[in-house]
This record gives C-alpha cells, structure tokens and sequence, in this order.
C-alpha cells in the first residue's frame, strides 16, 4: 500500500468512529466511573459524553497499548514509539521501525496531557480526538499496518479480551472499540507530578535563583505559545523553520494548511508542550533539532520569514527573532528541567501491565 493510499484509508476510519462515537453513547456495562484526581494547579476538564472514563475501560486501554498484537506483524506495541521512560515518545528524529521499516515524515510526538487537547491531534490537528487518532498508526502501512478485521478476529480468540471488552463496553470486541479503550488509558496519562509542580503547589520544594530566571523568561518570551499549566497553548503556529513549504506527500510539509486549506496555515504545526522536554529530544515536527540548545538558537537567531510566521516572532522593530544571551539561554534550560516528571515516566499504574 502507498503512503498516499494509506493516508486517504486513514481519513476514511476517522470518520467512521467519529460516527461510531455519536451512534454508541452508552457504553459502559456494569462499571464504576473512573475517577481521574488531578492536582489544583491544573487546568479543570470534562469527561468525554461518548467515552467517559470507566475504570474497565482504562484497564483494557492499559493492556491494549503494550500489546503488540495490535500491529500487523506482531512485533509493535503502541508503546514501540510512546516509550514511558521517554515521556512517552521515542528518542528518535523520524522513526523508521514500523512494519513498513520505512521512515516516516513526521517526529512521533509525546501523548500525555492529551486530556486537554482538544483542537485537534498530529502535528497537523488532522483528528479531532484520540478515538480517531488512534485509526492512524494502527493501520498505516508505515507503522503498525494492522488489518481491522484480523485485529477483531485476534483479540476474540483471547478468553482475557473476551471478558475485559464485554466489560467495558456493551458490544464487545469491535475496532471501534479498541480505540475508545485506548484512549480512555491515554487520557489518564498525566504530567503534573515535576519539581515545578511542587513548587507551584507549595509542597515543600524551593527552586534556585537561575530556575527562577528561568522561569521569568520563559513566561517573558515563550507565553505567545507556551502558556499556562500545560506549557502550551494546543494551537497551530508557522515557527519560522522553514520558507517554502512543498506540498510533497499529500502537503504533509504544509502543516495545518493541508487539514484548513486556509493559506494563513501554511507552514503552522502545533505546539508542544514544554513538559518533559528535556526526555523528548529531538525537537520540532520532523526532529531536525537534536538538542534544546539548537531550539533556543533557532528562536535567538535562526527564524525563517515567510508570509504567515507567527506575529509573536517578530520584535517591535520588526526583526525576527526573540533576542536571548547566553546567560539567558542558561537559566531557561535551568527552568526546563524543572519541568521533568520523575512521577510519570516512574508510575507503575500506567506501565506495561506484563512486566
């Protein structure tokens, strides 16, 4: 299968559970809601109306995400790529371990505090929640080129799925139920326990004057686009790494444009948090950059005008660029470690339930 023909299947099944989230809005059987506490400097949030979280629900996502049944050949979980003790990503540029072993045109990014993204997932938004993001790595040739109907026919020969699905869900075993189950697991898979944290919650944690800097600065000169609790805004900004944008590959290359068609979105990826960003490496929508120092020499010195870079780059005499010196440039990576969650990639309940 092409990468191209892959891509117009994959459009096809996001809109296939999307309908399927509207038709089945009962799905919990005889469960327990799940209760997701969350520490009080986070943002509030509402459980989804057509997936609410069950405790079945997350427990079968849990299992599901680390079996590596879901992929075609059976050598790939979703945690391949969503590894824990990388913030859930994958510590490479553009991964190329997927059935396929062809490498992919996008950086894979890191999955927790998705519980509050709701403009839309991929680099490009191009899925509106979870359930349908799911569709893509399952049955991409490039990654885990799953067959639907095998996967179905798979887990129903397994006694502990049979149970588990007609646990969580009133239909049992259905892709469009993997997916829910997934993304029940994925939206309790939350960053809020790093040193930053702590500080912020008074916990008996005290940053140093340079973290402190830090965190001025960053609160200074990356808000635009970083901003509150979460670190990021959720949106979709041209950042300046490039000035022309083919439309190679179905315009994977133009960013937002190619999912808006709006030419105001040409070059626009969405923007990371900056949570655990010393695990994620490397950076940006293709992992070009392979260090922080890198990203910070971009922002300093290295933007690329094009029409639609972000207003927010430009500098009140209209030069590109967010000026930073080195000392500067010290005190934010000094803050940006504090933003590393030991809790997370350390929580046993959100680990491989096998090992």
């Amino acid at each position: 299968m092409t990468k191209v023909t892959a891509y117009t299947l994959c459009l096809a099944l996001l809109l296939l559970v999307s309908s399927c989230k509207k038709e089945e809005t009962n799905l919990m059987v005889d469960d327990e809601k799940y209760h997701l506490a969350l520490p009080n400097n986070m943002p509030a949030w509402v459980d989804d109306v057509d997936n609410p979280l069950t405790k079945s629900g997350v427990a079968l996502g849990r299992l599901l995400f680390y079996d590596k049944r879901l992929s075609g050949n059976n050598q790939l979980s979703c945690a391949s790529c969503h590894q824990p003790q990388l913030a859930f990503s994958d510590g490479v540029a553009l991964n190329d371990t997927g059935v396929s072993k062809q490498q992919l045109h996008r950086h894979t990014p890191t999955i927790f505090n998705l519980l509050w993204a709701n403009s839309g997932l991929f680099w490009d938004g191009g899925s509106t929640n979870l359930e349908s993001q799911a569709f893509g790595p399952l049955t991409s040739s490039d990654e885990m080129a799953q067959n639907l109907y095998e996967l179905e026919a798979e887990l129903k020969a397994v006694p502990k799925y049979r149970e588990l699905f007609e646990k969580a869900f009133n239909n049992g075993i259905t892709s469009a139920n993997v997916v829910k189950a997934l993304a029940q697991f994925q939206r309790t898979l939350i960053s809020a326990g790093s040193r930053y944290d702590k500080f912020k919650r008074n916990e008996g944690i005290t940053l140093s004057e340079m973290e402190l800097q830090g965190l001025k600065l960053v609160e200074e000169k990356c808000k635009s686009c970083h901003q509150g609790e979460l670190f990021t805004d959720n949106k979709f900004h041209n950042n300046g790494i490039d000035i022309s944008f083919s439309d190679d590959v179905e315009g994977i290359y133009q960013g937002r444009f190619r999912v808006t068609f709006n030419p105001q979105d040409l070059g626009a990826f969405k923007t990371p948090t900056l949570r655990n960003i010393m695990l994620t490496a490397p950076y940006m929508h293709d992992g070009r950059f392979k260090t922080i120092d890198e990203v910070l020499g971009h922002y300093s010195s290295g933007i690329k005008p094009s029409a639609t870079v972000d207003k927010h780059l430009f500098q009140n005499n209209g030069t590109l660029g967010i000026p930073l010196t080195t000392t500067e440039k010290v005190a934010i990576k000094a803050f940006l470690n504090t933003l590393t969650d030991q809790e997370l990639i350390n929580n046993k309940t959100v680990s491989d339930p096998n090992g």
